[in-house]
């Protein structure tokens, strides 16, 4: 009985060689051009730049609300703004306040333009532009 060696045969180490090689260009492709790879480092940096302009003008508007939050503390209440938030709400004034009229479109104050006007036609007018 002859016995025969079996040589191995040459294509599986070719083939886990060129399967590696593969697998090693497609990482490199990835660190290079991928979503996260050296030419999209850029604009990773451009969106981290954004997101913590974002941040921080939303924490500025947590900072203020937590501020409205503090002067409406039952413990601390301001009585000046406790009155002026009232007379706010109410649409009302004191006798001694001095009133300003602005013009909503242009943030101006008006003078003198409503002289010729009736009452009824002021309040009116007065009503319509209330930010109530």
């Amino acid at each position: 009985m002859s016995t025969r060696l079996k040589r191995p045969p040459f294509w599986r180490p070719l083939a886990l060689t060129v399967t590696l090689l593969c697998f090693q260009g497609y990482l490199g492709y990835s660190a290079i051009s991928g979503q996260f790879g050296i030419e999209n480092r850029e604009q990773i940096i451009a969106d981290i730049e954004v997101l913590q302009d974002r941040s921080s003008a939303l924490q500025a508007r947590i900072d203020a609300y937590r501020h409205r939050v503090s002067l409406m503390n039952p413990r601390h209440l301001d009585p000046d703004i406790v009155t002026e938030r009232a007379r706010a709400l109410l649409n009302m004034a004191n006798a001694d306040d001095v009133l300003v009229m602005v013009n909503p479109e242009t943030g101006k104050p008006i003078s003198g333009q409503f002289i010729e006007l009736i009452d009824d036609q002021l309040i009116s007018i007065i009503q319509a532009d209330s930010t109530l």
